[in-house]
């Protein structure tokens, strides 16, 4: 099974993250704040990950470490759990429509840490989590997981909706590029060889 567990305490947090990629979508997400868990289980569920996220951060400053640091373990999780990269599709794209919204997120397991985020958000917050911190995420998830990462939201007004097709799409995107191609033999599908 490609899977990892991975942990991560500092001052400010404590992370532990298991991933199984070849899962179910099953998952068990515990991150202290409610709307950042429900976006990781929609990412769990479409990606068909099996996904438990617990973390203990100091949320009475904001969710702002949390989040960045369930990215950075995330990120290492993915690396892990993807070993040397044989036989992978490597690339993954997923349009999602969420009601008036439209998210387009497109990536290459490349080994080169790159993240492009087209996203705006109508409202700085959406309950008590601060919208600017799904960018900080997905940098996060980006620089540790070595994912080429691409994040347009085309249109869209709701800013839940704008958020959860970008989860959605980012698991649907990672769940084609992390694949088991047949056609390649357990090659890995790069001219260097290696990813």
């Amino acid at each position: 099974m490609r899977s990892s567990v991975i942990e991560r305490k500092t001052n400010e947090t404590n992370v532990s993250v298991s991933l199984n990629l070849d899962g179910q979508g099953k998952y068990d997400v515990n991150t202290g704040c409610g709307f950042l868990d429900h976006m990781l289980e929609l990412f769990s569920r479409h990606g068909r990950f099996d996904l438990k996220i617990k973390c203990m951060g100091d949320t009475n400053v904001d969710y702002h470490h949390s989040v960045e640091d369930i990215g950075i373990v995330l990120g290492k999780c993915f690396l892990e759990a993807l070993e040397d990269k044989k036989g992978i599709k490597r690339y993954g794209n997923a349009s999602i429509p969420m009601d008036e919204a439209l998210v387009i997120t497109t990536l290459d397991i490349s080994g080169r840490a790159y993240l492009v985020f087209n996203a705006e958000m109508p409202t700085e917050k959406v309950g008590d989590f601060d919208t600017e911190l799904v960018k900080e995420f997905f940098i996060a998830f980006a620089r540790e997981s070595k994912v080429t990462l691409h994040i347009n939201a085309i249109y869209g007004e709701n800013t839940h909706h704008i958020i959860e097709g970008i989860f959605k799409s980012f698991g649907r995107a990672m769940k084609e590029a992390v694949k088991i191609d047949q056609e390649l033999n357990g090659e890995i599908p790069s001219t260097k060889g290696i990813i």
